[in-house]
């Protein structure tokens, strides 16, 4: 029965990691820069499609979806996410926000660089941006230097009535200038992922590829074009 099992779960996995190979790309539009708001009916994102994110793991399988856009500035992002109850007491950017109801972007523009970008914004809007130096699995962001003016990111959360919460987010080429591939042309290439995860009966998570051994399982990354 043992032997059985294994069996059984080394088919899931065969399965789960075919389904998601039809979809492990997507192309973003552009767009011309506009004001950030948690606002799904801003004309801008009428040009964008939701991507859903299957729920991977916990008991609570709400509805997340969002979509992304860019300009010749940087990168737009927009969640939506379905919750009953805001599990988030951290007051303070650059917190282990992770730890809490959370949602996160990583960007890595250049594979031939084991270094990417890490951005989460919790449902009381503060904010972790990191670089992310990634050697075998072994990996520990660095927080930005100089984080002001023009290299800051913009955001904003609205929690709704029944918890489910929408957050929108601009993050400026300029912040990600010591990647490389930067900033980004039509048709350039980025590996990516995008993940949720929520604490209301337990650890619960969704993310746009299945990664195998964390969010950092960069290699399990899907891929962005440029439009």
């Amino acid at each position: 029965m043992k032997c059985h099992g294994h069996l059984f779960a080394l088919l899931v996995f065969i399965l789960m990691s075919c389904s998601e190979g039809s979809r492990d790309e997507i192309k973003i539009k552009p767009t011309q820069d506009f004001e950030i708001k948690a606002d799904t009916s801003i004309f801008n994102w009428k040009e964008a499609a939701w991507i859903s994110l299957p729920h991977r793991n916990g008991p609570n399988q709400y509805l997340t979806k969002l979509k992304i856009l860019y300009s010749k500035t940087g990168i737009y992002c927009l969640y939506f996410c379905e919750d009953k109850i805001i599990t988030a007491t951290l007051k303070e950017d650059f917190s282990n926000l992770y730890n809490e109801d959370v949602v996160e972007v990583f960007f890595w523009p250049d594979e031939s660089e084991p270094l990417y970008f890490e951005y989460e914004l919790s449902p009381l809007n503060y904010e972790l941006p990191i670089l992310v130096p990634n050697f075998n699995g072994k990996f520990l962001g660095w927080l930005p230097w100089h984080y002001e003016g023009a290299r800051k990111t913009r955001h904003e959360v609205i929690v709704g009535k029944d918890s489910s919460w929408t957050a929108s987010f601009f993050i400026p080429y300029s912040l990600l200038m010591p990647l490389n591939h930067m900033p980004p042309g039509k048709a350039t290439a980025w590996r990516c992922n995008f993940y949720r995860i929520d604490y209301d009966e337990g650890n619960s998570e969704w993310s746009w590829q299945l990664t195998q051994t964390n969010f950092h399982d960069i290699k399990r990354f899907g891929k962005m074009i440029f439009d």
